[in-house]
């Protein structure tokens, strides 16, 4: 028996409850942190924590994606988004970048999903960060190598990570 939520993943179907799982969560750590929803940059990353699970999704995830575009030869665009309708106050949501971590299993996370901040409020939030400030319960964490901000919760197996980019930006394609 498997100590994560989703690991091992071993179907297309399996990793698509995956991602609407991780999405929901993200969202919900979004709602306790700022008490609103914010936009999506475009990706959203699941977790491996097998060495088998990362070449099955690695396969798939080449069926899924276009492998010349992508960013850091990590976020890879997806042929066709992915698309989590509404559900609750939660807004439907269009992922265009899909991301397989390489496996850790010192991790127990789902997965990330990364949200757009504006500028200054992103730039307050990382003052924050900085003066070593936790706010509502909620882990800060600065990622100074890609200008982002990770929001974390014990209760909570997946990752937020606040930028002020757009995937679209940092591929500089039109999605």
């Amino acid at each position: 028996m498997s100590s994560y939520k989703y690991s091992p993943i071993k179907s297309k179907n399996e990793l698509m409850q995956a991602i609407e799982y991780t999405h929901f969560a993200c969202f919900e750590l979004c709602k306790r942190y700022f008490g609103r929803y914010l936009p999506v940059s475009g990706n959203l990353g699941i977790f491996c924590h097998f060495d088998d699970e990362f070449l099955f999704l690695t396969k798939l995830r080449e069926e899924l994606t276009e492998k010349d575009v992508n960013w850091n030869q990590k976020y890879f665009r997806l042929y066709e988004p992915i698309i989590i309708p509404a559900k609750g106050d939660v807004p439907e949501t269009k992922y265009t970048f899909l991301y397989i971590r390489r496996p850790d299993t010192e991790k127990l996370q789902v997965g990330d999903v990364d949200l757009v901040l504006e500028k200054d409020k992103f730039t307050k939030l990382k003052d924050l960060v900085i003066e070593k400030k936790v706010i509502n319960g909620v882990e800060l964490f600065y990622r100074p190598d890609l200008n982002m901000i990770r929001l974390a919760a014990p209760d909570i197996d997946v990752l937020l990570y606040i930028t002020e980019k757009y995937m679209n930006e940092n591929v500089k394609v039109s999605v």
